[in-house]
This record gives structure tokens, sequence and C-alpha cells, in this order.
């Protein structure tokens, strides 16, 4: 049987302290959680405390030589980087370069052009080593059973026509997100940050890529940063054309995906059910008739799951011959920033269409 792979988690914020610690103590017999990482001692003992209550052994690291404890420490193969946006990159590529695998948090960086410097960064010193390090996105809207069942019900509605994506984004005063100041200072705010979840999940849905947008932007809630309103038309590599609207506010997020085909209709909504969140999956077929599915959120764990797998078995064959999934790559989340890119490039330029950037 294979050793469990050590891993490390690099930030101690509120979504390491409220998901990553939780989700991985679901799947604990899969790892060993060696460390965790912060800039600040404080920081650091904080979320060490949390995860001490399953994972004992976790240890505390912190600032710079805390870092290069980890970066040299050849027993921890994987690294998740759950950091600031702006920063994210290229601690990715500091680890990378050291032969460690990472799970990098979405969004994959926070521009086209930082995209771009990251790829050839990656690739120009990737090959030289003596095996090629995975670069994952941890973008969960690709393992929730609701776009994966999706995706397989696309075949059941015919030719797509028409596509809709309606969000209502959640951000208040009570959201423990509204006062991070990496996501108030990212270039598009709340929108980039929060819209690449809703962009990666009509990808998975649609199987195929989203060429141009024209997008109108505006900003009506002062409390939030610019733009909180995004509303683009956008056009499919297929031919089909469809609408994008996303409005930061302060209600229950509201969330709706729609394709609509020859034959019939998928709708995913999000719902709760019995208390339990997650997505409720239609079909609507042209008879008239419907069924629907609902799905519980699990994509974090899934993807924490496939990730531990792919490193697990990369470090077995020890060479370049591992296709790790294709869900996680960088280049799927490069992809997400890309159509949000396009759509806010658009809006600054009062709506005019703009191509999307392929990768």
């Amino acid at each position: 049987m294979a050793e469990r792979p050590q891993i490390a988690i690099l930030g101690a914020g509120i979504f390491v302290r409220n998901t990553y610690i939780p989700r991985l103590a679901e799947i604990s017999d899969l790892f060993t959680l060696k460390a965790i990482w912060s800039r600040s001692e404080e920081s650091s003992k904080g979320a060490v405390e949390i995860a001490r209550k399953f994972f004992p052994e976790v240890e505390c690291k912190w600032g710079e030589a805390g870092l290069d404890e980890i970066i040299q420490d050849a027993s921890v193969i994987g690294v998740a980087v759950v950091l600031a946006g702006q920063t994210q990159v290229d601690m990715s590529l500091r680890l990378l370069k050291a032969g460690k695998h990472v799970l990098q948090e979405k969004p994959a960086a926070a521009s086209i052009s930082e995209v771009e410097s990251a790829l050839s960064s990656y690739n120009s010193f990737s090959t030289a080593l003596p095996s090629q390090p995975i670069w994952a996105i941890a973008e969960n809207y690709r393992f929730e059973p609701a776009f994966v069942e999706s995706k397989k019900l696309m075949a059941e509605i015919g030719d797509m026509m028409n596509v809709q994506i309606i969000i209502e984004g959640s951000m208040n005063s009570s959201n423990p997100y509204f006062s991070s100041s990496w996501r108030r200072d990212f270039t598009g705010g709340f929108v980039l940050e929060m819209g690449v979840h809703f962009i990666a999940g009509l990808r998975m849905m649609l199987g195929c890529e989203i060429t141009s947008v024209s997008t109108n932007t505006s900003h009506i809630d002062t409390t939030l940063p610019p733009p909180d309103i995004i509303s683009s038309t956008i056009q499919l590599e297929n031919g089909c054309s469809g609408v994008f609207v996303m409005v930061v506010s302060s209600r229950s997020p509201k969330v709706l995906w729609r394709v609509v085909g020859l034959k019939g209709t998928i709708q995913v909504e999000r719902g709760n059910k019995k208390g339990v969140h997650g997505y409720s999956v239609t079909l609507f077929t042209a008879g008239g008739q419907s069924n629907s599915w609902f799905y519980p959120f699990s994509g974090v764990t899934e993807e924490l799951k496939t990730f531990l797998s792919d490193i697990s078995r990369a470090t077995l064959k020890k060479d370049l011959s591992y296709l790790a999934e294709p869900r996680l790559s960088y280049l799927e989340g490069a992809r997400d920033v890309a159509v949000l890119d396009a759509m806010l490039e658009s809006g600054k330029r009062q709506g005019a269409p703009v191509q999307v950037k392929r990768f």
C-alpha cells in the first residue's frame, strides 16, 4: 500500500479555518497534514489550534524561516496555497520550482497578464525538473455533483439554442469576507473573485468555450468595490449566444444557470433541502415533463480528494507520464479568469465586443 502523502497549508485565514480544515478532516485517512504556515506567528498558531483537534501532530510555521523549512522538507510533496489573491501566483511558482505539487486557491490570477507571465515561468523551469510538478487550481464548481450530472444531461436537450446565467451574489457586513482587504483591492472586486465560480460552472456544463463578450458594468453600492453589477452578452464557439448577469447584493444568494435546447431545457439553481445547501438540477423536456434532483455541496471535498490522489500517483510514477485530472489544471482556472477579464475590459470600453483570450 502506498504511503500517505504529506502536505502543508500556506495560509491561516477565514477559508482555511472554516473550510479547508473541516473538509480535510473528513478525509484525514488519505494524507498527513505536516504543517500550517502563515506570515505571522499569531495567525499560524490560531489555525493550528483548530487543526490539532483533527491533526494532533500538525506543526506551526511562520515567517520566511518557516516557509523555507517547508520548501526544504522533502517529506512534504504537496502544498495548498490559500493566500491573498495578489500573492498566490508568486508563492505557487516558488513552490513548484522547488518541486512541490501545488493546489492553489482560485482565482488562478488577478489578470490575464499575470496568467501569461505565470505560464511562461512555469513552462520554462518545469521541463528542467526530474518530474513535472502538478499545478492545480482549487475550483470546486468543477467538482460539484450538480454540474457533473448536468453535463451528462446536455445530450437530452438536443442542439443548444441559448444560455442564461443570473446571479445575485450575497455580500454584506455580516459576511466574514466583506472586509477582506485583498478581495476589495482586486481589480474587479468581488465580481472577479466570486464570478470565476459561475463561469467555471457554466463551462463545465456546456463543454465548450466562450469566445467573445459585450458587457456593461456599473457601481451602485458604494460599500462595495467597483463594479458591483455586470451584464454581458456572450458568444460561444458552437455559435450559440447567451446572457450572463451578476449583481453583488446584500440579500441571500440567488444563482441560476439555464441552458435551452431544441428538445428541452436544463436548469441548475442554488437551493436548500431540509437544511442542506446545494444545487437543484431540473430537466424540462419538449413534451412538458420535468424531473428534478438535488445535490448537496461537496465540491471542495471532492477536489481535495482528487488532488491527493493525483500527487500520490505522480510520486509513484516519478516521471512525466502521469496525467493529472484535467478539471484541476491551472489552464482551466486561467480560462475562467480570461472570461471575466474580457467582461471587465468590455465594461471599460462601454460594451464594445472583446475576444476572450485562449489558452
